[in-house]
């Protein structure tokens, strides 16, 4: 490393020292990642800039670069943050236990009534992204990729032919995105009085009643108490 490089870096350290030293708290990735999450949740993409941010979080906007080299750095974390989390889900319950095909797609939907598993606002808003974004239309196209083939592998495991499994694959999820896409809002009740025909639609097959008291257990619902 040169001279010049060293006392770059040094400058660089003595400054950031300094910030922190004058704001008392510098942050930490968690919180300029929520923020950023945010920001891209509310108002788009174009909102992900560290000054704002900055200003939001009350820091000094040197503090954002103790955590992330730059900007695009900040935008790769937040696509990384969202495939793990959203699709991750997808995988994992696909995955899941289940005696029968309609509590295995029971288990599915359960995703998407759970926020602190599956964010649809943050799914609508890395959509809306990737309209103006390479990177991020190529990263949404392989998380579709990525839960068809759990659906479909979640279908095989209860028998059903190739070709099948990828259709009922992609009725289960097209109808689900297309409620994030086109944000629909549905009061719980009406949502899981719904449940049911959903299932027997996505997999031929009506759910149990102790199937569906499990579903309805799990996303702590009372069907008793909307009567």
């Amino acid at each position: 490393m040169t001279r010049t490089n060293v006392d770059a870096m040094t400058a660089k350290n003595d400054t950031l020292a300094s910030d922190e030293k004058a704001t008392g708290w510098r942050g930490s990735r968690a919180v300029w990642m929520a923020a950023a999450k945010q920001a891209l949740i509310s108002s788009g993409v174009d909102a992900v800039k560290i000054q704002p941010l900055a200003g939001q979080l009350q820091i000094a906007r040197t503090s954002f670069y103790w955590f992330f080299k730059d900007r695009n750095a900040l935008l790769d974390a937040l696509l990384e943050e969202w495939d793990t989390k959203n699709t991750g889900a997808f995988v994992e319950a696909c995955g899941a236990y289940a005696e029968a095909i309609p509590e295995a797609v029971l288990n599915l939907i359960a995703v998407f009534h759970d926020e602190a598993l599956f964010e649809p606002q943050l799914d609508f808003a890395i959509r809306g992204w990737a309209h103006h974004s390479d990177l991020a239309a190529g990263r949404v196209h392989e998380a579709d990729e990525t839960r068809l083939k759990a659906i479909r592998a979640m279908f095989a495991r209860f028998g059903f032919a190739e070709d099948e499994a990828d259709v009922r694959a992609r009725t289960v999820y097209l109808t689900q995105i297309g409620y994030i896409s086109m944000q629909v809002s549905e009061a719980t009740a009406v949502r899981m009085a719904r449940a049911p025909g959903y299932v027997k639609t996505f997999c031929g097959q009506a759910p149990s009643p102790s199937e569906l008291a499990r579903f309805y257990a799990r996303l702590k619902f009372d069907p008793a108490a909307e009567t």
